[in-house]
């Protein structure tokens, strides 16, 4: 795909800060075919305008009180919250040309820093989560606090269905809490266990009523909701942790991005193979020599120990000697090679190599992504702060999708 502009934040005022604090992408919105993006960095809010020459320029600057963490924006009632370091979330309105700003209120939503937030405009709620370990409602007509529901970890990212009002939340355990939220109450539906690592994004398709997550595992995982039969599908594809991901669901394509700069896109269209789960035993599943905890069996043939092993194919526990084979098994999610037993890379043929993802290089350490689904655009950001658009349609097929040519 292409690269369409590069832009370098320049803010003086924070040159000697750590490199940690990033810029933070909120979304991509198009008005009398100008582009607009909306920023937030350290403890400034920018809205960044297209202008003639093709440079963007901060139409509106913003300074907060506290370092900015999470921010969500509606474009009908263009409406945004921003999520502090303090706990506190703030709500804004932009005019309709975009430049001015207007402080609406103040939301004590959190005690410590608010991770993710989204708006429901039918029930006039925003929710948020943050690192008090905590999801919590709030009315924006009168401020004041719902309701809320504590996690054994960090809340890490949100996703929420506005019509049945559920909320997916992903913590630092690696787990992801199901609930459904009421007017003062909530209930917990499910718990998703699956990853290795904190989950650090979700992405809810209510339309097939898929949830992807994204973990610092480097692995995605799709968890079929909808179809109440426990399928999940798994997909490694990057050597990083996952930072953000987007499903298109007309071309049934997901879009990821690793921190180490790594961007995929995934063919969803196609009969994918659940990997299988890891068999427990003793002994080599295919030889049978005991594994090194196998006392009994290792004192009554008087042989060494094993170390265990699985077969990402079949998941039999088999020793170094019976799995000495790697392969790619892109079917099951396995874009890369992985260990599989001996039989199992015989039974894999040539065209079960194929690939069912492209890759791509960012080049750069991207932090936040967020598309335009409807154009096929895309801007990520990273720890370097650069802003970058791309023009995804050479890739994601939006073009065929929604009817308009890539450029």
């Amino acid at each position: 795909f292409i690269l369409t502009k590069t832009q370098r934040i320049q803010n003086p005022r924070v040159a000697i800060l750590s490199i940690l604090s990033i810029i933070i992408l909120v979304m991509l919105e198009y008005y009398y075919l100008e582009v607009v993006l909306l920023t937030i960095m350290f403890e400034t809010i920018r809205v960044w305008l297209k202008r003639d020459s093709g440079q963007y320029w901060p139409s509106i600057y913003h300074t907060m009180s506290s370092p900015c963490s999470a921010m969500a924006y509606h474009h009908d009632s263009r409406r945004i919250f921003v999520g502090q370091d303090n706990g506190a979330v703030m709500e804004f309105h932009i005019s309709e040309d975009f430049n001015k700003m207007n402080f609406v209120k103040t939301y004590p939503a959190h005690q410590n820093r608010v991770s993710a937030i989204t708006f429901c405009l039918t029930s006039e709620w925003v929710i948020s989560t943050g690192h008090d370990k905590c999801i919590s409602w709030m009315c924006t007509r009168s401020g004041s606090m719902l309701g809320r529901h504590y996690f054994t970890s960090w809340a890490s990212c949100l996703q929420y269905d506005h019509e049945t009002r559920h909320a997916f939340v992903g913590d630092y355990s690696g787990q992801i809490t199901l609930l459904k939220l009421e007017q003062n109450t909530c209930s917990v539906i499910t718990t998703l266990k699956g990853h290795e690592g904190s989950i650090t994004s979700l992405w809810w398709d209510p339309v097939q009523r898929l949830l992807f997550s994204g973990a610092s595992d480097h692995s995605i995982i799709m968890w079929d909701i909808g179809g109440r039969k426990g399928r999940t599908l798994l997909l490694q594809g990057h050597h990083d942790k996952v930072q953000a991901i987007c499903y298109i669901q007309l071309t049934r394509q997901l879009v990821s991005c690793s921190a180490d700069g790594g961007i995929a896109v995934w063919n969803m269209d196609i009969s994918r193979e659940e990997a299988p789960q890891w068999l427990e035993s003793d002994s080599c599943q295919k030889c049978e020599q005991p594994f090194f905890w196998n006392i009994k069996q290792m004192w009554d043939t008087k042989t060494l120990g094993l170390r265990q092993h699985h077969c990402r194919k079949c998941g039999q526990a088999v020793c170094g000697k019976c799995s000495t084979k790697r392969s790619s098994y892109p079917i099951m999610g396995f874009e890369f090679q992985v260990r599989v037993c001996d039989s199992c890379f015989e039974s894999i043929k040539d065209e079960d190599r194929t690939s069912l993802a492209t890759f791509h290089e960012g080049k750069h350490n991207i932090s936040h992504m967020s598309m335009d689904i409807s154009r096929g655009l895309m801007v990520t950001c990273g720890s370097d702060r650069i802003v970058k658009i791309w023009d995804m349609t050479p890739v994601v097929g939006c073009s065929l999708a929604t009817g308009f040519s890539s450029r």
